[in-house]
């Protein structure tokens, strides 16, 4: 059943799994590896999107025939939404950078999207959750109307939100995709740090990729990252995940 201590209790298993003192020379490296490999399938994924936007972000994301975008900004940030969602789904990307653009959404529905941008990378909410987070504890079948329907999938995770019962409940691209997005998320580290600098950053970050394979290090937390006097990167802020 996911209750609202669920991430609590996934946290304490990364915690665990991830904790650095406990990380033989190496393992960083095959931990990063396997996500990696098992996310490759999904990455193609991206190929089969449309991804469309306005001068201000991304404003659309759905499955078909990529539409060539109107405009050169446009077309910069439809770039940067496709390569960011391809490294998300190859392991290699914790966090999204690219914009986006809810302007065409309802007051309601943008509110929801907005709250579901609070869950973290590997955490669970159930609909009840944000439900209580806008204001509205009743409104949960409004709720999940409002996640059905977002623009942006992928990059605003409505993929994190279940059913109070612990099934998966609906999802835009099918139950087996978000499945397989919950177990991703699972295995993929939120955290690496540098021991030649000894700076933390989120997986996916571009300061994160000049570190040499031999001096990275998986981290369970900044918290833990701290205790061994690892310093958190000013581009990704990984306090801020």
């Amino acid at each position: 059943m996911i209750e609202l201590g669920a991430a609590d209790r996934l946290d304490a298993v990364l915690r665990d799994h991830f904790r650095a003192e406990a990380i033989p020379a190496g393992l960083a490296d095959r931990t990063l590896a396997h996500a990696r490999s098992t996310g490759e399938d999904l990455a193609r994924f991206t190929e089969r999107l449309d991804i469309r936007a306005t001068a201000d972000g991304v404003s659309l994301i759905r499955a078909g025939a990529p539409e060539q975008p109107a405009t050169t900004q446009a077309r910069r940030l439809v770039e940067q939404a496709r390569e960011e969602i391809a490294e998300y789904l190859a392991g290699k990307r914790v966090f999204f950078s690219v914009p986006i653009d809810l302007s065409a959404t309802a007051v309601f529905q943008r509110r929801v999207l907005e709250a579901a941008q609070d869950i973290g990378f590997g955490e669970a909410r159930p609909y009840a959750w944000l439900a209580q987070r806008i204001g509205h504890p009743r409104a949960v079948r409004a709720v999940g109307t409002a996640l059905g329907r977002n623009p942006v999938p992928l990059i605003v995770p409505c993929h994190r939100v279940w059913r109070s019962d612990g099934g998966f409940g609906g999802y835009l691209f099918g139950p087996e995709l978000k499945r397989r997005l919950a177990d991703l998320e699972r295995t993929t580290p939120i955290f690496e740090g540098s021991a030649r600098t000894r700076v933390l950053c989120r997986v996916g970050c571009a300061e994160g990729r000049r570190m040499r394979p031999d001096d990275r290090i998986v981290f369970a937390s900044v918290e833990d990252a701290r205790s061994v006097g690892y310093r958190p990167c000013g581009i990704c802020r990984p306090e801020a995940a």
